[in-house]
């Protein structure tokens, strides 16, 4: 009996050692599923937002330039100006004035081609007119949307606020009036009481039909921003999590051995350790100059962090940097950045507000919330100056245009410097580059490494140098490593350099000390040049 009741426990325990991870592992595969298939779907209602926002500006920024002309709308000046404002704009398709339901006179029709509108679909609290499902016998295949205010119309390709960067195909898109039955700019199926759901709220997520809905709220405007994301997507990310999870939950019910081995396996893996590295600080930063090519005064320097294992190990930032952000460590790696910086340098830059420390700055960063906020409080606390700070984010980073403009602007605004980095790797254009707030623009090595070999890329940096200097931006030449290559950049106006032939990374009381010495040998203070 005792044998049995023995045999039967053994049993059950390990039926439960089975049992039990395999269960836990479905329901956390689950939850993270929900998780990220949530932000997946509040990722593209941002979007949608964000794009129904930078319409409405750009339309209401029209309106007022064409104000001068409202008792004269459709003179040869009024249209001119009308087709700066469409030409200049990246939203708006066309803009006119109307009376009624016509556009008498138009950017696209000059003062001779009227175009039928149709009748208002819904008035605004504001007074706008908007019109939702225009067509025009030029375009018999598009749908458009007119947007009216006062005696004049912008008009709105109807797909274009909803026509974002990241679009899956069976994902439902919609820009949803707060003040109307309906949306004016939608994809695939939507349900307008979604919106409803808002309730007081900026956003909500939540599952209905089989999809997961996200609604974002407009700061701007009374419109809502509306995603559903079928549930496969959700359904695809539980099976590939539980796909990982399972394994595990068997291995440790058949073999505790090999469970406790795995285990081990898992905790000294890289995202673990450097998850852990974070919490114990093992970041290091050093320092390289940024070099006056004419004068050969160091004005700055670009912070460079290192990790430095406890058994002495050094790993480059070319490792662990795409790891942080792969597994949302950048932001916190960033503000431990901003943390060393403050200890390194605080006393320095409070005595030499000309002097500046360029940090990197990821793509996450200029999303998440708070992040200028922690930049003022490091400041607070080295008790420097925002310009003080230049912020280096790469091409890659400001992939998003509407958020890298709003982004660049605000922290322009508040006086921190910015630089666009390892410039020529990345896909900007010229206009796209015009349309941010910068300072500086980064020459990457490739091209100043190119430079006298006669490779075909020795040619780029020519190009780099005229675009810089069309879009009125200082640049560093990076990786500059001898004196040829300072020589050449220095005679086409380029105004700094960064690279081993002015000096390595290194800590940065020798970047102090260094500027000490060229003090005395000067006979003056240490100062730093503008």
């Amino acid at each position: 009996m005792k044998k049995t009741l023995t045999v039967a426990l053994t049993v059950l325990v390990a039926m439960a050692g089975i049992g039990l991870p395999i269960w836990f592992a479905i329901e956390e595969s689950e939850r993270q599923a929900y998780k990220a298939e949530s932000a997946h779907a509040l990722g593209y209602a941002r979007d949608v937002v964000l794009r129904a926002d930078e319409t409405g500006r750009q339309v209401f920024e029209g309106f007022e330039r064409l104000a001068p002309f409202r008792d004269a709308p459709c003179t040869p000046a009024a249209i001119d100006l009308m087709r700066e404002i469409d030409l200049g704009s990246t939203y708006i398709q066309a803009v006119g004035h109307v009376e009624g339901n016509r556009m008498l006179c138009s950017s696209i029709g000059g003062a001779n081609g009227a175009l039928d509108l149709g009748p208002p679909t819904y008035r605004s609290a504001i007074g706008a007119i908007v019109r939702t499902g225009v067509g025009f016998h030029f375009a018999p295949h598009k749908s458009f949307i007119v947007l009216q205010y006062g005696s004049f119309a912008a008009i709105l390709h109807a797909q274009l606020p909803i026509d974002t960067a990241k679009s899956e195909p069976d994902v439902a898109l919609a820009v949803m009036p707060l003040e109307f039955d309906r949306p004016v700019s939608v994809r695939g199926r939507i349900d307008p009481r979604w919106a409803a759901r808002l309730g007081g709220a900026r956003e909500a997520v939540f599952e209905e039909n089989g999809r997961v809905i996200a609604v974002v709220r407009s700061r701007a405007y009374q419109v809502a921003g509306i995603a559903a994301v079928p549930m496969h997507y959700l359904e695809g990310r539980s099976r590939d999590v539980a796909a990982r999870l399972v394994p595990v939950g068997l291995v440790a019910g058949i073999a505790l051995t090999f469970a406790i081995v795995s285990l081990a396996r898992l905790q000294m893996s890289l995202p673990v350790a450097l998850k852990a590295a974070l919490r114990r600080k093992e970041f290091i930063l050093e320092y390289q100059p940024i070099v006056d090519l004419r004068s050969g005064r160091w004005t700055g320097v670009e912070a460079l962090v290192r990790w430095r294992r406890p058994e002495g190990e050094v790993i480059l930032p070319d490792l662990f940097i795409p790891l942080a952000e792969q597994n949302g460590l950048i932001v916190k790696l960033t503000q431990l950045v901003l943390e060393r910086v403050c200890t390194d340098t605080a006393a320095f830059l409070r005595a030499h507000p000309d002097f500046h420390v360029g940090i990197n700055v990821a793509p996450a960063d200029f999303h998440a919330g708070g992040f200028l906020d922690s930049l003022q409080h490091a400041l607070r606390q080295m008790g420097a100056r925002e310009s003080n700070l230049m912020l280096e984010v790469t091409e890659r980073g400001l992939l998003d245009p509407v958020v890298a403009r709003e982004t660049t602007g605000l922290l322009r605004r508040h006086g921190f410097l910015l630089a666009i980095d390892d410039f020529g790797t990345g896909y900007s254009s010229l206009s796209y580059l015009e349309s941010l707030e910068l300072d500086y623009l980064k020459i990457d090595r490739s091209f100043i490494e190119a430079i006298g070999t006669g490779a075909p890329t020795s040619q780029v940096v020519g190009h780099i140098i005229g675009m810089a200097r069309d879009l009125g931006l200082r640049m560093i030449a990076e990786g500059v490593e001898s004196q040829a290559q300072a020589d050449y950049l220095r005679r086409q106006g380029v105004q700094y350099g960064q690279g081993w032939l002015f000096g390595r990374p290194m800590p940065f009381w020798e970047i102090v000390r260094h500027l000490e010495d060229q003090a005395a040998r000067e006979g003056g203070p240490v100062r730093a040049a503008g």
